[in-house]
């Protein structure tokens, strides 16, 4: 690990990597430490069968053609779902309701409550209103049980922590899948980042000429800090700050809370789905229990299940087991109770305590959304800020964080007077 260097970057995931690259490219010397075990960072594969991969984090290329990744997947040959995108879109969604599908006229009220409820929120947003979205949310509606869903799955907040300015400002369907893991894509891109792993960040100390970080394997000079990590570990205060951070900028963490969506990947012994039963699901029963199921969309003997919010904090903390039968309850509410013998194994995730994120991604209350360019600017002019918490549009998106590692990088060339 180089003791000094132009910037230090401190977080390997896509908005460091892609940092590093961008430096790299300008001619800049960078230090990458990383505090896990890999690159990656909140995009994360597992093999959950042989041959067969699961997302613990991001997994669509959100926007689909549009999204740099695909073009990244295209270069290194890696398969994209490309023809099952239509899928994912909301208006090819199936709705369950206590174990059986809606009719054709449901769905139309479904959508259209749906649509409704946009539109309230666009229209708020576009008043210069940043309120909860539970204010302009008709709760007593037949169908807000697998709206609030979406919104907690979506944003990781339940509706009165979603701010609508933030939620009117998101873009893009949801798009295309990786085949062998949205993970391994980002691995494979990132695999020529000298990075330095296991090291974990203790202090910054920006006090002198220089900035100064402090990590178990010794201290490392730059001209230049990057800092890439989420909120959740700015505002939980894992890293220490000499001098302190200013008030605006502290007061920009706070506004941006990490929201919380958890997946579970059910892996079955044979297919329970039938080429008609693949698709992205909307499932609630009246009593409240509710959730996202992505069913074999890829074709694969696996269903994911996606919980957020309250509730999916809430069923993080009562342990694996409590969220695998959680997630297998909620598949055979789909497909029926004998999928139960053809379940094989489970991953579960745990995003609310994870000591490297301590969350999914960063939500702002009612009324912050504007935080999130007092997060993205410059402390001092050697303090630099990347991440999706720092973007507007593609907030809570692996392709909106390597847009902002690219914007620091070139943001940190133009303060050191490195000429493209």
């Amino acid at each position: 690990m180089p003791s000094e260097s132009d910037v230090i970057i401190i977080g390997a995931g896509a908005a460091g990597l892609s940092a590093a690259k961008e430096l790299g490219q300008l001619g800049l010397t960078y230090t990458l430490v990383e505090a896990s075990h890999r690159i990656g960072g909140r995009v994360y594969s597992e093999e959950i069968a042989p041959g067969v991969w699961f997302d613990l984090g991001c997994a669509w290329l959100v926007g689909g053609a549009t999204n740099p990744f695909v073009a990244i997947a295209d270069e290194l040959g890696i398969t994209l779902g490309k023809d099952k995108s239509n899928l994912y879109k909301e208006k090819n969604h199936r709705f369950q309701r206590n174990g059986a599908s809606l009719n054709k006229d449901q769905r139309a009220a479904c959508l259209r409550f749906y649509d409704d409820r946009y539109k309230a929120i666009s229209a708020t947003a576009k008043q210069g209103q940043d309120v909860a979205i539970s204010d302009v949310v008709d709760l007593d509606n037949e169908f807000a049980i697998p709206f609030l869903c979406n919104v907690a799955v979506a944003w990781g907040k339940d509706i009165d922590l979603v701010s609508t300015a933030d939620f009117a400002n998101a873009t893009g369907e949801l798009g295309f899948t990786v085949l062998h893991g949205f993970g391994n894509l980002v691995a494979a891109w990132g695999a020529d980042v000298v990075v330095s792993l296991n090291t974990c960040v203790e202090r910054i100390d920006w006090s002198g000429h220089r900035v100064t970080v402090e990590t178990p394997k010794g201290v490392i000079a730059g001209r230049t800090a990057l800092i890439t990590v989420s909120t959740g570990i700015l505002a939980y205060g894992d890293i220490l700050f000499t001098p302190g951070l200013p008030d605006w900028k502290t007061e920009a963490i706070h506004g941006l809370p990490m929201g919380t969506e958890n997946k579970i990947g059910v892996y079955f012994d044979a297919d329970v789905f039938g080429a008609d039963g693949r698709g992205y699901y909307s499932t609630w029963n009246d009593d409240g229990n509710a959730a996202k199921v992505d069913a074999s969309v890829m074709g694969l003997n696996t269903a994911t299940v996606l919980v957020g919010g309250r509730h999916g904090v809430w069923l993080e903390k009562r342990g694996q087991q409590a969220c695998h039968n959680f997630a297998v309850d909620r598949i055979a509410d789909i497909f029926g109770n004998d999928i139960r013998k053809h379940v094989n194994r489970s991953i579960v995730t745990a995003w609310s305590t994870d000591p490297w994120t301590r969350g999914s991604w960063a939500c702002p209350l009612p009324g912050q959304a504007y935080q999130r360019a007092n997060l993205q600017r410059p402390v001092d002019e050697r303090l630099f800020f990347a991440g999706e918490a720092t973007v507007y549009g593609g907030q809570g998106t692996c392709h909106g964080a390597y847009q902002s590692g690219i914007r620091a990088a070139k943001q940190i060339a133009s303060k050191l007077n490195v000429k493209p």
